[in-house]
């Protein structure tokens, strides 16, 4: 399969000087900051997707990727983006009433995993994904819970921090884990945490280290790649995290072409290519999530990474007819 993806960009590279009559075509990507930054994919991705089809590749960063969703919706009469790349599963719902994307299967979507595809339609390609977990301070914590109903434990009374699901997206993904395993009753179990969180916090930067790195709490929520940073790029095996034993949650991430597009066919050449290891193989030490192409070898830092086989499902397309409702609840229920 993989040798087959390869022999897909090659055969595209040497096609792609006849796509604009021999000049050099020009692609637009809207996605967010983090993504372009010195330390993102970004630097990385686009200048082998530059040369390999001969494209000048413009990146428009947007701050967060609910800013580029919104600047996509209202550039929709006159779309300034081809692709639109960073727009995660639980924003999709927002993009799809909004008609925003085409449809377009690429090359070597059968590799990707079916609990990892967005939209039967394709309308959104996944790139990456991670697990929800609680990242904890070994340090501080020796034996960390394993489930929702031992983090209820007074023990752990002031020991987790949480962001704030209305503004940011790891809280909302909590929150709708808790949802999953919980049910209408969810509101209840947040209730009974309480005694358990010291803060909501407004971002997970905030969250992670504003606060959780500063020692301010022993357990953060956050995603179980993160304590691959650590490893990574300090050398330390002291932030570990956990998948509760009710089953994981998944957070996913991926791309689309924009209905309207300048450059509908080079957008679609983008989308294949960021399946191929050329885009996958830079994922894990830039974005520090999993890439959604199985064959790609992970990092040596990676060993620390916890995953799970059971995945607790929850209905994404029910998130704009219900997510209000849910916010509501959750609001009153941490009062």
């Amino acid at each position: 399969m993989k040798r087959m993806i390869v022999c897909l960009v090659l055969l595209a590279a040497c096609l792609c000087g006849c796509i604009g009559g021999g000049e050099e075509a020009e692609l637009v990507i809207y996605t967010y900051d983090s993504f372009v930054s010195e330390w993102g994919p970004g630097p990385l991705v686009i200048p082998k997707f530059e040369e390999a089809y001969g494209v000048s590749v413009t990146v428009v960063s947007l701050g967060s990727s609910g800013d580029m969703l919104n600047r996509a919706i209202l550039e929709q009469a006159d779309p300034g983006a081809d692709i639109l790349l960073g727009i995660n599963d639980l924003q999709m719902h927002q993009a799809f009433a909004h008609d925003l994307f085409v449809p377009y299967e690429p090359a070597g979507s059968g590799m990707i995993a079916p609990e990892l595809v967005m939209d039967s339609q394709w309308r959104i390609t996944p790139f990456d994904y991670g697990y929800m977990a609680i990242v904890y301070d070994s340090e501080a914590v020796a034996s960390p819970p394993t489930s929702f109903e031992e983090l209820l434990d007074p023990r752990w009374a002031n020991s987790l921090i949480v962001e704030d699901p209305r503004s940011s997206s790891p809280g909302l993904s909590f929150l709708l884990w808790t949802i999953a395993v919980y049910g209408d009753d969810f509101p209840a179990y947040w209730e009974a945490l309480g005694d358990t969180l010291l803060t909501v916090a407004p971002s997970w930067s905030t969250a992670y280290y504003g606060m959780f790195m500063e020692g301010e709490a022993p357990m953060v929520v956050s995603y179980s790649s993160s304590p691959a940073y650590h490893l990574a790029f300090e050398d330390t095996e002291r932030y570990r995290s956990v998948i509760f034993s009710e089953g994981g949650f998944l957070q996913v991430e991926g791309a689309g072409i924009v209905k309207g597009a300048h450059n509908e066919e080079m957008a679609q050449a983008f989308i294949d290519f960021m399946l191929t290891d050329a885009f996958q193989g830079e994922l894990a030490l830039t974005q520090f999530m999993l890439p959604v192409n199985p064959d790609v070898e992970l990092p040596e830092a990676y060993r620390i990474v916890e995953t799970t086989d059971i995945i607790v499902p929850l209905d994404r397309t029910a998130l704009g007819e219900r997510l209000e409702a849910w916010l509501a609840a959750w609001e009153t229920a941490i009062r």
